[in-house]
Parts: C-alpha cells; structure tokens; sequence
C-alpha cells in the first residue's frame, strides 16, 4: 500500500491519522495567539501546525487594493489589512524555532511563487497548496518540483480541474495527498459529499485527506472511516475572535476531543476479516450448546 515520508512520519494505511492544525491567518497578525495555537497543536496531540503565506502585492488584486475596509486596527485599504495579517522572516524564524523546541511539525500554505520560494528556506515537511490555486499550473508545478511532499486541496474545482492538477503533479513527484474539501465556511453537512474521498483515491491512487470547514466534528470522523489519512481543521483560541475562519474553526477543547473520537472510531473498524473471536466462544458454548 503506498506511503508517504513527511519529515519523520509516515502516513499511509496502517499508520495514525496525520492531523493538521490550519492556523492560518487566525493569529490575526499575533505572534502571542500563534504561540497559544501552537502550544495547543503540541498539547493536543495533532501532527502539524500550518500558517498562510502570501505576498499581498501578488494576490491582492489591483481593484481591491485600494478598497477601504473596517479593521480591529482602524480603517484602511485591503492592500493594507493583507499586509497587517502577514508575518514575514522575524516571525517565521521565531515559528521555526519555537516548533523545533517542543517538536513539532510546521508548514505553510502558499499562494504564489514567492511565497514558496520564502517558505522553502525553512526545513518543512511539505508544501500545502490551496484550493483557490490548484488551477494555477506554474505553483502547481514549482511545488512539485520543490522536493518537498505537496498537498493540495480541492475544493471550488471541477474533477476536469482536479486531473490537470494531478497531471502536473505527477510529472515531478509521487510524493502527494490530495484532500477532499467543499470551500464554503461554514460548509453544510448535507453537501459535504465525503464518498468523494473514495472517488479520489480510487481515481488518482493517491493518498486522501479532508480538509474541514464545518462546525463540528462528526464530518472528519466519518471521513477518516471512510479512508482519509489526513485531516486538516482550521484552528482558533476563540471562535468571537476577528476573522472570518474564526466561526468554523476548533478551539482546543475540540481539537482534542476530534482526535480521540477519530481514534476511537478507527478502532472499530478491524481489518474486514471473519473470526470467532475468544470473547464470543463462551456465549458460543452457551447458545449452541
């Protein structure tokens, strides 16, 4: 069956559920909220904490930049509220550091060739590419070409979308996990479509995630039943916080609570074969004499 390395774990079947804290742009700029979220990711257990990168000149586009909006700061443009969120080399070395003293695996999303280039002089496990730019083929393929596992999720795309992003991931690696998203936030339970992780894998022979924008944590149990390996769950201290993630996103009471409910449930599931088991002979004996 195939497997993956990513730093010094190995997800594929057999092996735990690798356990992806989205931090994101939940710091809200913070370097103290980043801190207490990934305290929590250690605490809790899970596998990796992962931010956003992002080079707002790049992404931003040009008829939103100078666009006024109402911040927890004050009023001023987007171009400037992105560049107020972003952390850059102060803050990633100090990230960097403070994960490599607990340890802890960290990593980045990112949005643009840049933004790899930056997140690439830090020795991450992967490299996470976004749904919003999996149909950008240039990142799609200096990610593959990195040397570095790829992630990438996706959500808002066509299934046609998805295999040219497969396609040009494959060119350069095998190494990837390909995840199951629906891009609403919050999504609803009823259009999450979660059988789409056995179409996935089925399709791509890869290894699947999901990646979770729900309130709760029933949807990424079921996933990991239903083959997920990975599963990603964007993280916050405090769902009232600024941000429009925060709503959909676990406090580490939930973040704790979701790992022991996916372990609990995957100890169910054994392995498909039928047996006798030792517990069932003596009601055996008694029943049929």
């Amino acid at each position: 069956m195939k497997t993956i390395k990513v730093g010094d774990v190995t997800i594929g079947q057999g092996h735990p559920v690798y356990f992806i804290a989205e931090i994101g742009i939940n710091h809200n700029g913070d370097m103290q909220i980043a801190k207490k979220l990934l305290d929590a990711t250690f605490v809790t257990g899970w596998s990796c904490a992962k931010f956003q990168k992002r080079t707002p000149d790049i992404c931003v586009p040009e008829h939103q930049k100078n666009v006024m909006r109402k911040t927890p700061w004050g009023e001023m443009t987007y171009l400037d509220y992105r560049y107020r969120l972003e952390f850059e080399k102060k803050q990633y070395d100090y990230i960097d550091k403070y994960c490599r003293e607990k340890p802890l695996h960290w990593t980045a999303s990112v949005w643009d060739i840049n933004a790899l280039d930056f997140i690439l002089n830090y020795d991450v496990p992967f490299i996470k590419v976004p749904s919003a730019k999996i149909t950008d083929t240039e990142i799609m393929a200096e990610c593959a070409k990195s040397g570095k596992p790829i992630f990438f999720s996706s959500g808002m795309s066509t299934l046609e979308e998805v295999d040219t992003a497969v396609e040009i991931v494959e060119k350069y690696t095998s190494e990837y996990v390909l995840f199951h998203t629906n891009s609403s936030y919050p999504a609803k339970h009823d259009e999450l479509n979660l059988r789409l992780i056995e179409t996935l894998r089925q399709r791509y022979g890869c290894i699947t995630g999901y990646s979770g924008h729900e309130y709760d944590l029933e949807p990424s149990v079921v996933a990991t039943a239903l083959g997920a390996l990975v599963i990603e769950r964007h993280v916050t201290t405090d769902h009232n916080l600024w941000g429009s993630d925060q709503a959909s996103s676990l406090e580490p009471d939930g973040m704790f609570k979701l790992r022991n409910r996916v372990a609990s449930a995957l100890s169910t599931m054994g392995d498909g074969q039928k047996v006798v088991i030792g517990a069932e002979l003596e009601a055996r004996r008694k029943l049929r004499g």
